[in-house]
C-alpha cells in the first residue's frame, strides 16, 4: 500500500510539514470560522457552559500524550456530554468501553444508543464514531448500523469491498485525529491476507476523501462538523 503522510493534512505546523502547509492551515480555519459549520454547533455548544469548555481545555492539556487511558476517559466524558441529549435533533448517544470487538447498540426504551468500541482504545474510539458520523436516522436505528462485516482474513474481493466502503469513514477519523493533534493511522484491517495488498491505493484514497472534506466542509455529516469543531475549539485553541 503506497505510503501516505496524513500529518500533510494537520491544522498544526508543528507537525504539518508539505510545502502547502499554509493552505491546509487556511482550510482548517475556513472551516471553523464557517457560517453554516457554526450554525449545525450553536444548539451543541450551548449545552455547555464556558467553564465546561475551559474544564475540557484545561483537562486535554493536562494529559500526557501517551496515555491513551487518560485520553480515553476525556474523549468519552466529552462525547457524552456532547450527544447525549435530545434537544440537538438527534438520537441520544453514549460512547462506552467494550470488552471485545466494537458494536454499535440503538437506543432501547429509555436508554440511549451506544457505541461500544474495542479494548478501551483511543483510536479505536474515534474510528467507530466515524462510523456513526456517517450512518444516517435510519441506520442508527439498527444494529451496527446494519453494515456488513467480514472478519481479518478476507480474499482479495471482499478487501476491494470493505476498503470502498471505508474510505469515507476513516476519512472522518483522519481529520478527527488531526484535529486533536493525534497521527492517524490507515487501517485495512486484513492482517492475515493471503494476497498482495502492496498495490492498494487505500490510504491514498483515504488521503483524497479527507482532502475534500476540508476543501468542501459542507459535504461533511453533521455530526462530523459538529466534533470536529469542538476539537479545533479545545484541542487547538481556535477563537
Amino acid at each position: 500500500m503506497t505510503a501516505v503522510n496524513f500529518y500533510d493534512l494537520s491544522p498544526d505546523a508543528n507537525f504539518n510539514h508539505s510545502p502547502n502547509h499554509s493552505d491546509i492551515q487556511a482550510l482548517w480555519q475556513d472551516f471553523f470560522c464557517d457560517g453554516d459549520v457554526c450554525k449545525d454547533i450553536d444548539d451543541l455548544a450551548q449545552h455547555m457552559s464556558k467553564q465546561d469548555w475551559q474544564d475540557f481545555k484545561n483537562a486535554w492539556r493536562g494529559i500526557d500524550p501517551d496515555d491513551d487511558a487518560a485520553l480515553t476517559d476525556w474523549l468519552i466524558d466529552l462525547f457524552n456530554q456532547l450527544f447525549n441529549q435530545s434537544n440537538i435533533g438527534i438520537m441520544p448517544t453514549v460512547l462506552v468501553r467494550g470488552d471485545g470487538e466494537p458494536e454499535y447498540f440503538p437506543a432501547t426504551g429509555e436508554s440511549p444508543a451506544r457505541i461500544e468500541f474495542a479494548h478501551g482504545f483511543f483510536a479505536s474510539a474515534l474510528h467507530e464514531i466515524s462510523h456513526w458520523c456517517i450512518a444516517g436516522r435510519h441506520r442508527r436505528t439498527l444494529n451496527d448500523f446494519g453494515y456488513w462485516y467480514t472478519s481479518d482474513g478476507r480474499d482479495a474481493e471482499t478487501q476491494a469491498i470493505f476498503e470502498q466502503v471505508e474510505i469515507k469513514p476513516q476519512s472522518i477519523e483522519c481529520l478527527l485525529n488531526q484535529a486533536c493533534g493525534r497521527y492517524f493511522y490507515v487501517s485495512q484491517d486484513n492482517l492475515n491476507a493471503d494476497f498482495d495488498t502492496s498495490q492498494s491505493t487505500f490510504a491514498t484514497d483515504v488521503y483524497r476523501q479527507a482532502n475534500s472534506y476540508l476543501i468542501e466542509p459542507q459535504t461533511l455529516p453533521r455530526d462530523a462538523k459538529r466534533l470536529l469543531w469542538v476539537f479545533l475549539k479545545i484541542c487547538q485553541n481556535c477563537s
